[in-house]
């Protein structure tokens, strides 16, 4: 072997990896400038009037009343983030932006920020390490506290991000045949309302605290299912529920409890089932690593900052609930495009 080969061959192999770098802890420690910026373009509407055909800074800082300044600064930083395009100095919608940040598009989710941004909500991880360190949460009135006002806004604002999973849920319930269908913990109803828009015999039963039930009427008189939808004002755990139902839906409202808490309430709603009745548990249910999918997954900060004994409980721990609890034939049903997952069991 020549000395060339040899060189050759013990020539140290480029790593796949690349090196370390100190732009995630950057990214990470701005992530906050994030959430900012884009509340800011959101509420000077900036979405739209890119979708209007305004792409220019000037153009855009008269049509939103903004200085060119801060203009150009702000839609820079939404291009970075990729909410905006930039060609030539002029700006684009991308896709995302222009089905969900242009205010004229039906799908628009805009009005989630007031309560996704809400000092409710980032109050609460003002000091997360004394939360980390005491595995609960800062204030003494936590989001699962009878009646927290935070869920009226909630109900009024948060519709939108859950039009598609709602869409999605009820193609697992649709039927043709007469149903009464429970919407636990409903908000903003539309759950509920979707199965009934879908099924003129349905008859719609939605509870929650009276004050956001007020938001959810309102939704169903929009959606033209009033007379089929009617209230359940109260404590899920304490309300009699009735008896006689097709349907149980339950969207994201398990997660905010422990273990315990949550098999006793299925418990009450297996009695609330007619005979091979289904229930609908509606969750971010991340897989069995609690890392992925990131958006389900991540949701443990939100359970952990927000409530004293929350969790993102995967599918199987759901799956495993239910089974304790009377129920069988449970399946799992990713609602894509969303990150939420339905689970699906049956009254035995």
């Amino acid at each position: 072997m020549t000395t060339a080969q040899l060189q050759q061959e013990t020539k140290p192999v480029p790593s796949m990896h690349p090196p370390p770098s100190p732009d995630k802890f950057f990214e990470t420690m701005h992530a906050y400038q994030r959430t900012a910026a884009l509340k800011a373009a959101i509420e000077l509407d900036l979405f739209t009037a890119v979708g209007e055909g305004l792409k220019t800074v000037p153009e855009l800082a008269k049509r939103v009343s903004a200085s060119e300044r801060g203009m150009r600064a702000l839609c820079d930083y939404m291009t970075i983030l990729g909410f905006l395009t930039k060609v030539e100095g002029r700006y684009g919608l991308t896709a995302d932006s222009t089905v969900f940040l242009d205010k004229k598009s039906p799908a628009y989710l805009g009005s989630a920020t007031q309560f996704m941004a809400s000092p409710a909500v980032t109050d609460a991880f003002r000091d997360l390490t004394a939360v980390v360190r005491s595995g609960r949460p800062l204030s003494d009135e936590p989001f699962t506290k009878d009646g927290h006002p935070a869920w009226v806004d909630f109900a009024r604002y948060m519709a939108p991000v859950l039009r598609i999973a709602a869409q999605e849920t009820e193609k697992l319930v649709r039927t043709e045949a007469a149903i009464k269908v429970l919407d636990v913990a409903a908000g903003h109803g539309l759950f509920g309302i979707t199965v009934a828009q879908h099924n003129p015999k349905a008859r719609i039963v939605a509870l929650d605290w009276p004050s956001v039930l007020k938001v959810a009427k309102e939704h169903a008189q929009r959606s033209g299912v009033s007379d089929r939808y009617s209230l359940l004002p109260g404590d899920a755990f304490e309300v009699a529920l009735g008896t006689g139902f097709d349907v149980v839906l339950v969207p994201n409202f398990l997660h905010h409890w422990n273990r315990a808490t949550i098999e006793a309430f299925l418990r009450k709603v297996h009695t609330t089932l007619s005979p091979a009745g289904r229930i609908v548990v509606v969750e971010f249910a991340p897989n069995d690593d609690r890392i992925s999918p990131p958006v389900a997954a991540a949701f443990v900060m939100n359970m952990l900052a927000l409530t004293p004994e929350g969790d993102a409980y995967t599918a199987s721990e759901y799956r495993e609930m239910l089974l304790k609890s009377g129920f069988s034939g449970c399946e799992v049903h990713p609602l894509l495009p969303t990150p939420h997952t339905a689970i699906v069991a049956v009254k035995e």
